[in-house]
């Protein structure tokens, strides 16, 4: 091993904690100039019972607030985590909004000392996740709060099958107005996005963007056995000479080894469980659950006297163990060596 694995809180966070690198990365993956940038604490208690949150990475950049969160594996509650982690990065902001005087019109001469939400700023939680592809082909998928009437009208079926042209404009400008309405600042809401990075999409898509390197960076740190050549492309910029730097293994410490192998035990452990979920498509483990197939498509090829009812009793019991493979958003590499089934094949079901 010649870097320690990014994708790695503790490394993820010895590596974003220099400003440099964070504002660099931002600035790349939303291909911005970012002008102002400040780092901020990441830690919260947030409930009576004390409860804590814990961002891997938070900062605030011109008028916007940002965090980012690494996530490993797969794990089956993360849309509802960071859904609460984007609603607590705007609540945080209860601590620092200013009070403003409300007079009271029947009380003349008396005012109230109230917080002055107008100064609220959007937020933008991005979640790099290293394995889990949501069961999208994107490099990466993001949600923003729009009108309702928005993905009424996208899902309206027999508005699009309506040849009137003229009527589907008119119910598009419609929509636009009452999307582009900000009476009383109506568009802040539309400003705070919540953004699911998908590291295997990204480096298998290759796409022509600045952000694909720094995931082509991390997802050559998950391999144990990476070795200097591996990031000679990356010897020329002074920001992933520190990266690279940071996560050197000459300089980490036992502890640093120790942790290493804990969390590759630990996220496989983890992968596993979840993959667990075959046992509830089968009562049985995945291997068992591919045999049981096998087994179940002989004995219907004996009932026919064919040898097509074997082969095809075979094929439908490999292929129900890859439909709840998928459904479960288990990766398609995944599923073909386990399943021996082609991509194409994959993707159809």
């Amino acid at each position: 091993m010649y870097l320690a694995p990014l994708n790695y809180d503790m490394f993820f966070k010895k590596v974003f904690s220099d400003e440099r690198i964070s504002k660099r990365f931002l600035e790349d993956f939303l291909d911005v100039t970012i002008e102002e940038f400040e780092m901020l604490k990441g830690k919260h208690r947030i409930t009576d019972d004390a409860s804590v949150v814990e961002f891997d990475f938070r900062c605030k950049i011109d008028n916007s607030y940002v965090i980012i969160d690494m996530q490993q594996w797969y794990k089956q509650d993360i849309i509802q985590r960071f859904y609460v982690y984007h609603a607590v990065n705007t609540g945080l902001q209860l601590e620092s909004l200013p009070l403003k005087y409300m007079t009271v019109e029947s009380a003349p001469g008396q005012a109230r000392k109230i917080k002055d939400y107008k100064s609220l700023e959007p937020v933008l939680t991005l979640i790099w996740m290293a394995v889990d592809q949501l069961g999208f082909s994107y490099d990466y998928v993001g949600y923003i709060m729009t009108p309702e009437a928005v993905l009424d009208f996208i899902k309206k079926e027999k508005l699009w099958h309506n040849a009137n042209i003229v009527e589907l404009i008119e119910e598009r400008n419609r929509i636009l107005e009452m999307a582009e309405n900000n009476t009383k600042e109506l568009g802040f809401l539309g400003k705070n996005r919540l953004v699911f990075a998908l590291q295997h999409n990204i480096v298998k898509n290759k796409k022509l963007e600045k952000y694909v390197r720094w995931f082509e960076f991390a997802e050559k740190t998950r391999h144990g056995n990476n070795k200097k050549e591996d990031f000679q492309e990356y010897e020329g910029d002074e920001i992933f000479l520190e990266m690279m730097k940071r996560l050197n293994r000459e300089d980490l410490k036992e502890e640093d080894f120790v942790y290493i192998e804990k969390e590759k035990e630990f996220w496989e452990g983890v992968e596993r469980f979840e993959r667990g979920i075959y046992k509830e498509a089968f009562g049985i483990g995945l291997k068992e659950g591919i045999k049981e197939g096998i087994k179940e498509g002989l004995k219907e090829g004996e009932k026919k006297g064919l040898k097509e009812g074997k082969q095809e009793g075979i094929a439908e019991g490999i292929l129900t163990v890859a439909r709840a493979m998928k459904e479960n958003k288990v990766d398609s590499d995944v599923i073909m060596k386990t399943t021996g089934l082609a991509r194409e094949v994959i993707e159809t079901l």
